[in-house]
């Protein structure tokens, strides 16, 4: 697989807490000239990248991140906001204290919500796969399917873990078939995406694969 239809499929990704305007503007520059998929930036910043991109790149935007704990009502209007902002893509993050507790219905009913709000932009749902058991994740993947999300998302990189080949696998072949996946965390090579692409995965969050590509 060439390296430049490796970026198609790359969230360029800059989510540290401590990330500056040059920061954002350098990563959006480095996705524009790789031919990324979209950067994946911090909410803060999506009206002024939509303003400085002007619709070369797709700007992704996380809610609810990284712990995912917040309420369903402030979840949408994170969300809300960033697509007034100027948002294409929302990354969410379910409440991992709902799976713990077993109600299930309560991470359905949110990611519908949201959904809703994203209406034909796409909403990607982040399950943080390091804290969750198999049996967590098979019900995840099923519960994305029918909330109706484009994507399921493996980790937010702020974890005990990243993505892993297995729980890409693993998503494959529970998520339905209009549910794409996207792999995150840890995908630091061209040998680490082509294994992730390889094993069913449509997007990777990553940022050391375009990082320098403008020097």
């Amino acid at each position: 697989m060439e390296q430049q239809q490796i970026y198609k499929h790359i969230d360029h990704t800059q989510l540290k807490q401590t990330a500056d305007w040059a920061s954002i503007q350098k990563l959006c520059d480095e996705a524009i000239l790789g031919g990324a998929a979209s950067v994946c930036i911090p909410p803060c910043y999506v009206k002024r990248a939509c303003q400085y991109v002007q619709g070369r790149i797709k700007i992704c935007t996380v809610i609810g991140f990284p712990n995912g704990y917040q309420t369903t009502m402030v979840k949408l209007v994170e969300t809300k906001e960033a697509l007034a902002d100027g948002a294409d893509e929302i990354d969410m993050v379910i409440n991992l204290c709902h799976v713990k507790n077993g109600d299930f219905a309560k991470v359905a009913h949110e990611i519908k919500a949201l959904k809703t709000a994203c209406g034909q932009r796409t909403l990607k749902v982040i399950v943080e796969t390091c804290f969750l058991t198999e049996e967590e994740k098979i019900k995840l993947c099923h519960i994305v399917t029918q909330a109706g999300a484009d994507y399921i998302k493996t980790s937010t990189g702020f974890g005990s873990g990243g993505a892993t080949l297995e729980d890409v696998q693993l998503f494959r072949r529970e998520v339905g078939a209009d549910v794409k996946i996207k792999a995150a965390g840890g995908i630091r090579t061209v040998d680490d995406a082509v294994k992730m692409l390889e094993a069913g995965a449509d997007r990777l969050g990553s940022s050391p694969l375009l990082k320098g590509l403008t020097e």
